[in-house]
């Protein structure tokens, strides 16, 4: 063996010694450094037991949080929007909400769907009370499928107050 085979780093040989410290006990007599008030100084909030503010608390100041300006919104009435591409449908005889929730395509939470994209469809699909874009109208019909018109909702006219003298 030469002098070099000694000083060989092996996994048997590796220590972890200065790694792992004592926590400081703190409060033991005066002789420890860390006797009396325990490191806390004296008096105030802040040396109390269970004493503190809560984070971001600026001691009354305009906290940096709301002095920040607020932006973005999240629309809650296209929550329930899903997009799906034409070729996720292709296989499919009768494309309705609920035979794509059937299919797991879209979640049980979807309430409005629309189709789109533009895709060569191998067989003839049906399509029945979701939007369409033209790109994909135009694949399905290309395909031999037809769409069902979505039916709009009629608006409800206003209550308008009819005058005394049309009576």
């Amino acid at each position: 063996m030469s002098e070099n085979d000694t000083n060989i780093m092996t996994l048997n040989s590796l220590t972890n010694q200065g790694t792992a410290q004592n926590r400081k006990r703190v409060g033991r007599g005066m002789g420890s450094g860390t006797g009396k008030t325990a490191g806390r100084g004296h008096k105030g909030q802040k040396s109390r037991t269970g004493g503190g503010v809560r984070p971001g608390f600026e001691g009354g100041q305009m906290p940096l949080q709301m002095r920040l300006p607020k932006f973005g919104f999240s629309s809650r009435k296209n929550n329930h929007l899903k997009e799906v591409n034409v070729k996720n449908i292709d296989g499919l005889d009768i494309v309705t909400i609920e035979t794509l929730k059937e299919k797991k395509i879209i979640s049980k939470a979807v309430k409005k769907v629309k189709i789109f994209g533009t895709f060569d469809l191998t067989s003839k699909v049906n399509v029945e009370g979701i939007k369409v874009t033209k790109g994909a109208k135009a694949s399905i019909e290309k395909a031999g499928g037809t769409i069902a018109e979505l039916k709009e909702k009629t608006e409800l006219k206003k209550f308008e107050k009819k005058d005394k003298e049309s009576k």
